[in-house]
């Protein structure tokens, strides 16, 4: 499992029209992480779960002195919301070793990601987190406004 995940002002995510939905803001957060989420073919619902630990402790909020000190589990301990937008995102495990194209062969097919998503978001929630989605299978729009810039590449 890899996740990109970027330190955000805010984030969001807008969908095309689905059939029936009238909003096409799937999900929005403000200062908190955005975090993309690729499955491959070997991870577990024990990969999400400690992906989704490693996320929530990851020290990369700035504390009182603009020092990359804090976690999201410091600012729920705080009583401060602990905000996360996940997106599923295949495209982590695109492999461009050879020519042009990418290929997506390391990817897991969507019945086996869309559960282990999905548990990383239920694992969040758990631990304290407010945490908005995409939608899977859907094209989507993540707009963002990256903090520092901070964005880290995480791969268990």
């Amino acid at each position: 499992m890899r996740a990109l995940v970027q330190r955000v002002e805010r984030a969001r995510v807008v969908v095309d029209g689905d059939a029936g939905d009238s909003d096409p803001i799937a999900g929005e957060i403000g200062r908190g992480l955005c975090v993309l989420v690729g499955v491959t073919h070997d991870d577990t619902a024990g990969t999400a779960d400690r992906m989704a630990e490693k996320i929530w402790h990851l020290r990369i909020l700035d504390d009182a002195a603009g020092v990359m000190n804090r976690s999201l589990a410091d600012l729920a301990a705080d009583g401060k919301a602990a905000q996360v937008l996940v997106v599923s995102q295949f495209t982590l495990y695109g492999n461009t070793d050879k020519g042009r194209r990418p290929s997506w062969i390391e990817a897991a097919r969507p019945e086996h990601a869309e559960p282990l998503v999905n548990a990383v978001v239920e694992r969040l929630r758990l631990l304290g987190g407010t945490v908005a989605t995409g939608r899977f299978r859907t094209e989507m729009k993540v707009e963002l406004v990256n903090d520092g810039p901070v964005t880290l590449m995480l791969e268990l």
